[in-house]
């Protein structure tokens, strides 16, 4: 018996050094969090956070080298990515993290994305983008599209992990499952009510929980807001009552701030973060659990 047992010990520790061997590169928090959910054992290295904004980020020679070693990389594509990401990728010269390639993951190739960009886009349109929204980790829903996506390419590329991967998916749909449904009934009052936002950061979440956005703080997606603008939506917030002024972190409050404190609703003023602020297997669902409880108390 204690034979057998060492036996399993032995072959569990070989399986654990097994995955923290490999090395997964995540361009965004939210990506690095789920592939954590998946194989909490692998070693992550995550390109931006919480407090960046993912369209504008330096090709760093420290990110170069993460993605120069890296086994795996898991991004959100939809061109969130096109300014820094395609540099890394040539300058890092590493195969596996080519485009095309099996360890090369997007996570918009596997939903279905919001608001496409029509037109052609000039160097004055903005940060929009041809293919759709990007940002939609903000949708729970779309977040378990990935994961069995996500899920299903690391089992085959690491099919000795498969095993444990499949069980933690399992987990992370069952639980996901469940709190859909409990933040659903939460956000009922949120139903139908306009908020003021800057940006497109949250437009799946909106979508989802039937929020309506009325303006944009922004003239032009990724277009700092003017005080000329500004006063366009003061004026026109003066006829649809919005709840209050929801911004992400990265984004500079002082616009928001003002146009709060010039409409009379400062304690309806609420910064966000955009993401996840860790990348813990956990911290996607307390993410959302943060995001709404903050959100319904705009609408108390």
């Amino acid at each position: 018996m204690r034979i057998l047992t060492n036996a399993l010990a032995a072959a569990f520790m070989a399986l654990a050094c097994q995955a923290q061997a490999i090395t997964v590169f995540a361009c965004e928090p939210e990506w690095a969090a789920l592939t954590k959910t998946l194989m909490p054992e692998v070693s992550v290295r995550t390109a931006t956070t919480h407090l960046q904004d993912p369209h504008h980020i330096e090709a760093r020679p420290s990110l170069i080298a993460q993605l120069r070693v890296a086994d795996f990389a898991v991004c959100a594509g939809a061109e969130l990515e096109a300014g820094w990401l395609p540099m890394l990728q040539e300058r890092a010269g590493n195969p596996k993290v080519r485009n095309g390639q099996p360890t090369m993951f997007y996570a918009a190739q596997h939903v279905a994305l919001m608001d496409p960009f029509k037109g052609s886009i000039t160097p004055f349109s903005g940060d929009v983008h041809a293919q759709g929204n990007p940002h939609f980790h903000a949708d729970p829903r779309r977040v378990l599209i990935v994961a069995k996506a996500l899920a299903g390419r690391l089992g085959s590329v690491f099919p000795d992990q498969k095993p444990q991967i499949d069980r933690n998916l399992a987990k992370f749909e069952s639980d996901m499952g469940a709190k859909i449904v409990a933040w659903e009934k939460q956000a009922e009052a949120l139903k139908d009510r306009t908020v003021i936002t800057q940006h497109a950061s949250f437009a799946y979440l909106w979508a989802w929980l039937g929020l309506r956005p009325i303006a944009d703080l922004e003239p032009k997606p990724g277009v700092p807001p003017t005080a000329a603008h500004l006063e366009k939506v003061m004026a026109l917030s003066k006829t649809q009552h919005p709840i209050g002024i929801i911004i992400a972190q990265h984004h500079d409050p002082k616009p928001g701030r003002w146009l709060a404190s010039s409409m009379g609703i400062q304690n309806k003023f609420l910064i966000l973060p955009a993401t996840v602020t860790d990348e813990r297997p956990e911290s996607i669902i307390r993410w959302f659990d943060q995001v709404i409880e903050q959100l319904n108390g705009l609408a108390r």
